[in-house]
Formats: structure tokens, C-alpha cells, sequence
């Protein structure tokens, strides 16, 4: 990847298809109409990365949601609370 000169921020899973894609445009001098069966297949895999991510992040959500639903506590520990009728601590 290094040597086909792709960015860091595009050396995804899709990084693959990014490369001939490139290659296509400097050939055809960036026309937008002639490298379209390698764009639509990179768009197809982008499409499918982010389909997959925000997958995950539902089902993330939807185990968080259960779990305070469950009442799990958040990570807050409090103190025990005392009866009205107890006494006072007293400091030394």
C-alpha cells in the first residue's frame, strides 16, 4: 500500500479496490465516466464496511440498554444509607 502511495486514512478493508481505482483515473485523466465498474465496486465494499460498523454499534447500544434496564448499576458505588433514627457519627 505503501508503495501504490494510499493515504493512511484509506487503508481500510477496502484499500484493495482503492488501487486500481486510482491507477484507472490517472489513465483516463480523473474522467468520471470511465472507471466506473472499479468505483462502484469500492462504493459497494465502503457501503458494506459502514453497514457492518453501525451493525456492531447497534448491538452494542441495544447490550448497554439491557443492562440498565436489568438495573445494573452504571459504575457508581454509593455509600449505604442510614435510618433517620440512627446517630450521628462523631469525629475524633
Amino acid at each position: 500500500m505503501a508503495e501504490a502511495q494510499v493515504p493512511l486514512a484509506y487503508r481500510d478493508q477496502c484499500a484493495h479496490l482503492l488501487i486500481p481505482l486510482n491507477k484507472c483515473r490517472v489513465a483516463e485523466f480523473y474522467l468520471p465516466w470511465k472507471c466506473d465498474p472499479e468505483r462502484h465496486a469500492y462504493e459497494k465494499c465502503e457501503y458494506e464496511l459502514v453497514m457492518e460498523l453501525m451493525l456492531k454499534m447497534q448491538k452494542i447500544r441495544e447490550a448497554q440498554e439491557a443492562k440498565v434496564k436489568g438495573g445494573a448499576s452504571i459504575g457508581l458505588i454509593l455509600p449505604p444509607q442510614s435510618s433517620p433514627d440512627a446517630a450521628p457519627a462523631r469525629s475524633v
